[in-house]
């Protein structure tokens, strides 16, 4: 039965898939998107005939933001192994290209699961070890690797509360699927239980904590001469949510006299544009590129480039932008690294794992409106008990997170050498 499952995997795809992508582009054209990438069909040069490479999937932004340290520190432990990095969605390739060119000998996309296809890519690239991020569990290309003899982990390993039960309607075929994977590392207890009990091998599925907790506090040379107010910060904010921000801020101010804002929007060229609402709305505000403080102003417009990660040691609370409108969010743990918490509106898609995490812990807060937005921020900042709570909270959950990249390298390691 499983051989025959096997078969059926193997074969389905490589009849069904091309007569499928000619449809999918044409409807992609209609909603003004590209095409799927060519490189997805393993359409390029790069061939490695070399027995030192290591190869790292992450499907989108979250997981290839998540990778940064891991990358460094494999060129630092192992510079003589080639390193080639694939996503799967083209704005996680516009990162990774942004971000790690210097790094990567290569970097392209996953390829689209259809036995060939696969198998032409695992050929192509010749891996010594394949690391993926999180829940990307492929089939094809599990098999294929695995054929091969080409040891395959699982690592920063998460099955979510709504995905769980779907993974656990085909068990069959999931546990087919483990079994392909050297090694299985999760993120947490939970996470290790529910892959064993969807079939992964016991004694490699281990608990490596979270590689997105693996940040570092920026040193910081800023001197905002905040004194003894109390700091708001909007953080990476995008069009439509300083308005929100001001807003709050405006009904904030009449019930914390002390409070200052420091407006951080997400793209500089921006900046013009927010400075008007701040001229609109008659705020006494100054900017960041003049030398402006808190001394005199209520409100500084970080107008700057690179300082937002050093002023997050300022702030009483953080407001994470992006989250008010369908940009998805942005990272809330540049903040919560420091001990202060943070708001998010309700769209964080592109980093719901790690709110989830932080929120649990009532480290973060996730409001759905902006009436929810000035309740939270008011109790934050206005009762000491929850305010004091919420920080040790941060630093809870800091805690318990970090260790994954340790433990990844060790394993590279005992691989590798």
């Amino acid at each position: 039965m499983e051989k025959f499952l096997i078969f059926i995997i193997k074969s389905i795809p490589t009849w069904f898939i091309f007569p499928v992508i000619p449809i999918i582009n044409f409807i992609r054209k209609l909603n003004n998107k590209p095409p799927v990438p060519k490189e997805k069909f393993c359409n390029y040069n790069y061939k490695n005939d070399s027995n030192k490479l290591i190869l790292l999937h992450g499907v989108s932004v979250g997981e290839i933001l998540s990778l940064e340290k891991l990358i460094i520190k494999i060129k630092e432990y192992f510079p003589s192994y080639k390193l080639v990095i694939t996503t799967g969605t083209n704005t996680g390739q516009e990162l990774a290209k942004k971000k790690y060119s210097n790094y990567a000998d290569f970097i392209t996309y996953f390829p689209l699961d259809f036995y060939q296809n696969t198998k032409k890519f695992l050929e192509k690239i010749n891996p010594k070890i394949i690391l993926i991020a999180e829940t990307e569990i492929w089939p094809n290309f599990c098999f294929c690797a695995k054929e091969k003899n080409i040891p395959l982990y699982l690592i920063n390993a998460r099955i979510s509360d709504k995905s769980y039960p779907s993974y656990k309607k085909i068990k069959k075929l999931t546990k087919l699927i483990l079994e392909c994977f050297s090694g299985v590392f999760c993120q947490s207890e939970i996470d290790k239980n529910r892959f064993i009990e969807l079939g992964a091998k016991k004694e490699t599925t281990l608990v490596m904590r979270n590689l997105k907790f693996e940040i570092d506090k920026k040193t910081c040379d800023i001197d905002l001469k905040k004194g003894d107010s109390k700091l708001l910060i909007a953080a990476s904010t995008h069009k439509g949510e300083e308005e929100i921000v001001l807003s709050t801020y405006k009904k904030l101010k009449e019930k914390i006299s002390n409070l200052k804002l420091l407006l951080a929007p997400r793209h500089l060229t921006r900046s013009l544009e927010v400075e008007k609402l701040l001229q609109g709305g008659g705020f006494n505000y100054g900017m960041r590129t003049k030398n402006d403080d808190f001394l005199n102003k209520d409100i500084i417009l970080l107008d700057t480039l690179g300082e937002l990660s050093k002023t997050y040691q300022f702030c009483d609370v953080a407001f994470i932008g992006g989250s008010f409108n369908k940009t998805g969010g942005h990272n809330p743990l540049e903040a919560a690294i420091y001990s202060k918490p943070t708001v998010s509106g309700p769209c964080i898609k592109n980093f719901r794992d790690i709110y989830s995490i932080l929120s649990q812990d009532n480290a973060s807060f996730v409001v759905k409106n902006e009436k929810e937005f000035y309740i939270i921020l008011e109790k934050l900042l206005s009762d000491d008990n929850f305010y004091s709570i919420s920080k040790n909270n941060c630093e809870k959950c800091f805690s318990s997170q970090q260790g994954a990249l340790e433990f990844l390298i060790e394993n590279l390691k005992k691989n590798l050498n």
